[in-house]
């Protein structure tokens, strides 16, 4: 423990009589057992020990400087941290011990506001900040022995729970409250040895947060572990919502723990003790004191400053509430004439778009009834198409059989007229061999006669020839007659197919114009068809805007309704506000009616004063902040100002003819008064 000590004078301390006056009268009050006794003398000397060391060190640094080495430094350190070792252990022992006997005296649950339990935080907490090492952040220097506390999460999963609910506590501000709120849920699980030993089992991990010499690194972290086991016997129910712990001072009482009993027969063992002990307990006390007087100016000077804030930020609301009921006034009167433009142009758009869809659907009506004619016009045209076009078809398949048998009759033709040529050949060589057999009959006279019957024979077989000629020309004038007639028939024919042809074409070219009429029809009918697409597409533009336009209409009630519960709500806090200050007005009425009496009363009052509305800003037992809905009341005993659950009660007092207002502690202050009287 690195602190200042103030050096008292010995004319402040008091004589030996009054201490053991004093002494006696506390035996009375409680007695205290012989091996806590034993301990606290132990614990005294230890400390008497350490803190005449540190003013020796203190002065012969400040007044006589030395020139030493390095390691009588490091001795002296050494010394002094393992003196505060065994300070903090032996406080930590008498802490437990006491803490144990006190609650198994009591024999119910501890609550935070049992004095031993207090003091063993406070010591718990010494104990856990003895050697922690200082990180530096961008905000500043932080020392904090929440830190090694996470790491039980970490190690140990049961601890999550813990360090979740502490998460999740929105009153602590800063990791000294989030510690101590973790150090009172360990506590009520009665697992607080058992998260200590699994820290003190990874050493390496506790050295990143302390020194080597502190004391959760060293042996003496090991036996406080085992001193917290015997805390399982005890039940504690701790209420951590309302209570400030980040703003708490951590201060060691050593009041309970250098108290002595005495018997009655006045036996005087270890007086001089008794004065040190004396000594050194108001010693602290004097620095304590003065460490607490600088607090509370400090926190005096915060409280201050908050509450000018809090004034100012109160001048700021009043202002602001009235700027957003004007606004809110100009917002009613805007959304009234919204409203109405809106239910106008959407009554002129619903009749509009009424009127269009009727124009639309005659319009539809008389579309598709035409679109149906042309519809079947065009199957019709369709089919006779088809048909012509079957009939073509055919016609072309005479033409090409017409044109095979010319083709047959041409070949018949060409195969006749060779056997004609053949016939003809075959003559002239009969007329040849005639002339020849002329010219052996003239130059072989003589063998005519004897060659008559083969003349005869020859003349015969000339006249056949001569039949099978003729024969063979009529053939050919009948086949030349035949061919003549089929040569009639095939310009007959294609006289017939061009005219037929003609016809087709002459259909075909009606047929085409027919088709081109109704291309440019259903061409026309296609850009009516898109025409009517983009006017449709433009009424669904317009029905998707008008519904736009509704959903914000819509969106517009909803906020008109928003605005509307927020008047409300409003309204309901002016009339709150109102009563407020009307019930404020009243009393102020009656204060300013009874202050004469009140100043009789004062003076009447052991030198008591009446505070006055501007001096108190928070309630003076709870400590709750004054408002609107908590307001001040005067206790008419003491003159300091309550809230209303502190002073609820009421007494006649003897300046008042009527029970009057009165805070607890008077109340109880006087009711003890009144007992001790009438006894």
């Amino acid at each position: 423990l690195k602190e200042d000590f103030e050096i008292i004078d010995k004319n402040q301390i008091p004589p030996t009589a009054e201490l053991k006056n004093e002494e006696r009268e506390k035996t009375e009050e409680a007695r205290w057992s012989a091996p806590i006794l034993s301990l606290a003398k132990k614990a005294s000397e230890n400390l008497a020990l350490s803190y005449g060391n540190a003013l020796k060190s203190a002065s012969l640094v400040g007044f006589i400087p030395k020139a030493g080495t390095d390691s009588t430094a490091r001795a002296s350190a050494r010394c002094h941290a393992m003196e505060e070792r065994a300070n903090l252990m032996n406080m930590m022992k008498l802490s437990i011990k006491i803490l144990i006997q006190s609650a198994l005296s009591l024999g119910r649950t501890l609550d935070s506001d049992f004095p031993p339990l207090q003091q063993f935080f406070v010591v718990l907490e010494h104990c856990l900040k003895h050697g922690l090492k200082v990180k530096k952040t961008f905000i500043g220097q932080n020392k904090s022995f929440f830190g090694p506390l996470e790491l039980v999460e970490k190690l140990c999963p049961e601890a999550s729970d813990i360090a979740t609910s502490v998460k999740n506590l929105p009153e602590l501000k800063t990791a000294v409250g989030r510690g101590r709120a973790w150090l009172y849920l360990a506590l009520m699980q009665k697992k607080l040895a058992d998260y200590l030993k699994v820290l003190l089992d990874n050493k390496h991990l506790l050295s990143e947060f302390y020194e080597p010499d502190a004391l959760m690194m060293e042996e003496e972290g090991a036996v406080i572990v085992g001193l917290l086991v015997g805390l399982n016997v005890i039940d504690a129910n701790l209420c951590l919502k309302g209570e400030d712990l980040d703003s708490q001072v951590g201060v060691i009482d050593f009041s309970l723990y250098l108290k002595e009993t005495q018997d009655s027969d006045g036996k005087q063992d270890g007086g001089i003790t008794a004065v040190l002990d004396q000594k050194h307990y108001v010693e602290e006390l004097n620095r304590h004191l003065s460490c607490t007087v600088a607090d509370l100016q400090n926190k005096i000077d915060c409280l201050e400053k908050t509450n000018s804030k809090l004034q100012e930020e109160l001048a700021a609301a009043t202002d602001r509430i009235g700027s957003l009921q004007e606004e809110q006034q100009q917002l009613k009167q805007q959304n009234e004439l919204i409203r109405e433009q809106s239910e106008k142009s959407v009554e002129v758009t619903k009749e509009d778009t009424k009127v269009e869809l009727d124009t639309y659907k005659q319009s539809r009506q008389g579309l598709d009834e035409m679109y149906s004619d042309v519809w079947k016009q065009l199957k019709e045209e369709k089919k006779i198409r088809l048909e012509l076009e079957k009939e073509l078809e055919l016609q072309i398949g005479m033409k090409t059989e017409m044109e095979i048998a010319m083709k047959l009759l041409e070949k018949d033709t060409h195969e006749k007229q060779d056997t004609l040529v053949a016939l003809r050949q075959q003559l002239e060589e009969v007329k040849a061999i005639n002339l020849q057999m002329f010219h052996k009959s003239q130059n072989a006279e003589c063998s005519l006669q004897q060659k008559t019957e083969a003349i005869s024979s020859f003349e015969g077989k000339t006249n056949e020839m001569m039949s099978s000629m003729k024969q063979m020309e009529e053939r050919l004038q009948h086949a030349e007659k035949a061919r003549q007639a089929a040569e009639e028939r095939c310009n007959k024919m294609k006289q017939e197919l061009a005219g037929r042809l003609d016809t087709c074409r002459q259909q075909m070219s009606q047929l085409d114009s027919k088709c081109s009429t109704l291309e440019k029809e259903l061409k026309s009918e296609k850009e009516q068809r898109q025409t009517l697409q983009r006017e449709l597409h433009q009424e669904k533009d317009a029905t998707t805007l008008l519904k736009t336009e509704l959903q914000q209409m819509e969106g517009l009630k909803k906020e008109l309704r928003k605005l509307q519960d927020e008047k409300q709500q409003l309204e309901k806090v002016c009339e709150e506000q109102e009563q407020a200050l009307q019930e404020m007005g009243l009393h102020l009425s009656q204060s300013k009616l009874k202050m004469e009496d009140i100043k009789e009363v004062n003076k009447a009052l052991k030198g008591h004063t009446w505070l006055k509305d501007d001096e108190a800003t928070h309630c003076k037992q709870c400590e709750k902040e004054f408002s609107i809905s908590r307001r001040k009341h005067h206790c008419r005993n003491c003159g300091d100002i309550f809230c209303n659950s502190c002073s609820s009660n009421e007494l006649a007092l003897p300046s008042y003819p009527k029970p009057v207002r009165v805070c607890d502690t008077c109340h109880t202050l006087l009711l003890q008064r009144c007992s001790s009287n009438s006894s």
